[in-house]
């Protein structure tokens, strides 16, 4: 009996023991940043990064005199209750994907599963334009191992960008997965160097 338990508990453990999933299994497109003449940099602005997403989604706006405003996607009992006036309006669905970054060589930025393409609007603190970066990609699922799960990998077709701070962009690496390597390479102008 003490051994058919002994046996038990081995294969107990065995078929406990961890599967081969990937532990970093996070898909992002990864942009990194260059001067004109293509050397690495630290790009030295805070930078936003937002998507534009089609449709309209409801936002609640709560003012009060001598209190800051405060926008939310939920309407909260607690602002009227404490004497704030609520506005109901529409606005856009974009999504903030990087939120004030400064002093990156690169930023990781998520991809739509079901879009194809993408436009991103990089927002920047020390210059009042703003770039436009459109990418076209095929988007496909990946499963490593059933028990793992599906991710959605990528396929990078095309990318064109505006030009405030932005010189020229390129893909290096059309394969966009979950091993971090680079994909984009974004090259300053000279404005935000």
């Amino acid at each position: 009996m003490k051994r058919l338990l002994g046996i038990l508990s081995i294969m107990a453990l065995v078929a406990c023991s961890s599967n081969n999933c990937p532990l970093e299994n996070k898909v992002t497109c990864n942009y990194y940043f260059y001067d004109r003449e293509g050397v690495a940099v630290l790009f030295p602005d805070t930078l936003t990064v937002r998507t534009l997403l089609p449709g309209e989604k409801t936002v609640y706006i709560y003012r009060k005199l001598g209190s800051a405003t405060v926008t939310s996607d939920y309407p909260d009992t607690t602002y009227t209750n404490a004497g704030y006036s609520e506005t109901i309006t529409k606005a856009r669905r974009d999504t903030i994907l990087v939120n004030n970054a400064t002093k990156r060589s690169s930023i990781m930025v998520p991809m739509s599963y079901y879009n194809k393409a993408d436009t991103l609007v990089f927002t920047y603190d020390g210059i009042s334009r703003r770039d436009t970066v459109i990418v076209t990609h095929d988007s496909y699922p990946h499963v490593e191992l059933p028990e793992c799960g599906t991710h959605f990998f990528h396929n990078l077709r095309s990318i064109r960008a505006t030009d405030a701070a932005i010189d020229h962009i390129e893909i290096v690496n059309p394969l966009v997965n979950n091993e971090k390597k680079e994909n984009v390479k974004i090259y300053l102008n000279g404005v935000a160097e």
